[in-house]
């Protein structure tokens, strides 16, 4: 990182630069959009990150908290990207018990695959029984 690196970098061009995103384009939407949040408040993609800053970053069902350690306009490699940020405890504690959700919600809706000829003759008599006639409705 050279000394042009630490003067001004746009926020977005951070996020891009740190690989939370893999193009401009798509960090300034996630801004834009409201995933990137700075002491609780929506922020803009022109916003300077300073050292120190803590960002709220939501990207699908995870959601994370950074802290700025240094500042670069440049994509490096994921090791060196790497060296831009860290994430805060509560945060990593946060996603893994949220994964561990996730994924044992998916292991309890397994099931055993189509239901069978007799299964679906049921779930169409139950679907049928379920349905209200209305005394206003018309009769054919």
């Amino acid at each position: 990182m050279t000394a042009k690196d630490d003067d001004k970098v746009r926020l977005d061009k951070w996020l891009w630069a740190a690989r939370f995103y893999k193009t401009r384009a798509l960090a300034k939407a996630a801004i834009e959009g409201g995933k990137v949040h700075h002491r609780g408040e929506r922020c803009k993609p022109g916003k300077e990150p300073r050292v120190g800053d803590e960002y709220v970053l939501r990207s699908g069902f995870e959601s994370r908290t950074v802290v700025v350690l240094a500042l670069s306009a440049v994509r490096r490699g994921a090791p060196e990207a790497q060296l831009l940020y860290r994430e805060t405890e509560e945060s990593v504690v946060r996603r893994e018990q949220a994964a561990a959700l996730r994924k044992a919600g998916g292991l309890g809706m397994q099931t055993d695959g189509r239901p069978s000829k007799k299964q679906r003759r049921q779930l169409q008599h139950f679907s049928d029984a379920q349905q209200v006639v209305h005394p206003w409705a018309d009769e054919d």
